[in-house]
């Protein structure tokens, strides 16, 4: 007896040892601890891009890198939007161990500096500044843009959180950038900014929700510098009368704080979605790099945000292409507007180009194609010295041989909050101004059960 169970002990012990290393071959969630090592590495050589595109003297990254036949190009501007992507980018690396925590705040405090020198209106930023001394690119035209200040005070937030240190320096910036100016209390939308050469708003209003503008939105009613209201002012689906978008929405109205919505629909193959404007990965999903909308708003935009990866990588079926993430993105020659058409009210083209960026915004809903997707990508030679070229042809194989900072930026921030559990969103909502409007990713419920 003693015999058989000493034979069935060590039996045991050797199943026991041999599955250790195929379970610990899975991360947490059944995440693959492989592909969890290939994310870090590209994360590793994106964050090499601001390492070397970053002005040592002003903490201003450069808008892009370009490589031609002439050899490479450096566009030595930048806008809010890439000097906030650049901050979280830093905390990303920092969180991943790509470099230090005293190199971290050092590096963000440089471009801290140079934010408080530049010239502002009402505390809120101009659209492009040269990054050698922080002046103001006056060729490009005087703008105050509302969804670029939103994701500059969205990277001085996280940077805020992340570091206690830097606090008071970014929580001043914040507060000082006034968003009321730009609020239209009639309609109870944004304008789209402010011309300052001309002395006027924009006459358009930012009026769906299901884009990226969403986030200054978010800021503004943490902040108090527009009533909650707003939140419900923005439209889920542009009015069915309005005939001349891709398709009629159909819905109910539901009352949220004294405010009637309509929950207005689209379809696409049978499945339910509140479209972007223009159907690109971007614009549904980069708010969700700093808003806890997949915990928060599981009815709604957490929801949304599934069904738009969902049909992404369907639309890219249906059409035969072999790779999928359609969004604006860098041209051999410039740069454009691309999208799952469908997925718009008035879609813009895909034009058969794929962006690498689209895949990371969707690691925290579809993993496992990401990787797939990702292993395609770089079997058609988009992968270079910073990471993932910018957009590929994937019908004639034509790369945009580019790294813009503003994509970079979602590659850093996507990867970090997959790998590290959502750690910039969680900096974000740690702040007073990112905790006080979480109601209202929670309370709603999009017509898309």
């Amino acid at each position: 007896m003693k015999k058989n169970i000493s034979l069935f002990t060590i039996l045991c012990l050797i199943i026991s040892l041999l599955y250790i290393p195929a379970a610990s071959a899975q991360g947490k969630d059944g995440r693959d601890i492989a592909f969890r090592a290939e994310l870090k590495a590209i994360a590793k050589k994106t964050y090499k891009f601001y390492e070397d595109h970053t002005d040592p003297a002003t903490g201003l990254t450069f808008d892009e890198t370009r490589y031609t036949e002439e050899g490479k190009k450096n566009a030595e501007h930048t806008s809010p939007t890439n000097i906030g992507m650049y901050m979280m980018s830093t905390v990303s690396a920092q969180e991943m161990g790509f470099i230090s925590k005293e190199e971290a705040v050092d590096r963000i405090q440089v471009t801290l500096n140079t934010l408080e020198s530049m010239k502002k209106w009402n505390g809120l930023f101009y659209n492009w500044y040269y990054t050698k001394d922080g002046s103001l690119k006056k060729d490009w035209g005087q703008f105050i843009s509302q969804v670029d200040n939103g994701w500059l005070s969205a990277g001085l937030i996280v940077a805020g959180q992340a570091y206690e240190e830097l606090n008071g320096k970014t929580s001043e910036l914040v507060e000082n950038m006034d968003y009321s100016t730009l609020y239209d209390p009639e309609v109870g939308q944004f304008r789209g900014g402010y011309d300052v050469a001309q002395g006027k708003l924009t006459d358009h209003h930012y009026g769906l929700l299901y884009t990226e503008p969403r986030v200054a939105s978010y800021i503004s009613i943490g902040k108090g510098d527009v009533p909650k209201e707003h939140w419900w002012k923005m439209e889920r689906t542009i009015p069915a009368e309005w005939d001349w978008q891709s398709q009629i929405p159909e819905g109910e109205y539901a009352e949220y704080d004294g405010v009637s919505v309509f929950e207005g629909h689209y379809e696409y193959n049978g499945v339910k979605f509140v479209p972007s404007w223009g159907g690109s990965m971007f614009e549904g999903l980069m708010p969700g790099i700093v808003l806890k909308e997949k915990e928060l708003g599981k009815q709604a935009l957490g929801l949304n945000n599934q069904r738009h990866v969902e049909l992404q990588i369907q639309y890219a079926k249906d059409k035969g292409y072999k790779a999928w993430g359609f969004s604006p993105a860098a041209t051999p020659d410039g740069y454009s507007e691309f999208a799952a058409t469908p997925l718009g009210t008035s879609g813009y083209a895909d034009k058969s180009t794929v962006t690498p960026h689209a895949s990371f915004l969707a690691l925290d809903y579809a993993p496992e194609e990401v990787r797939k997707n990702l292993k395609v990508l770089k079997g058609m030679d988009t992968y270079g010295k910073y990471g993932f070229y910018d957009s590929v042809n994937v019908e004639t194989g034509e790369i945009a041989k580019a790294y813009l900072a503003l994509d970079q930026g979602m590659i850093m921030v996507s990867i970090a909050n997959y790998l590290k559990d959502g750690v910039i969103r969680d900096y974000f909502h740690q702040d007073p101004i990112g905790k006080k409007p979480e109601e209202l990713l929670e309370k709603e419920v999009f017509s898309i059960q």
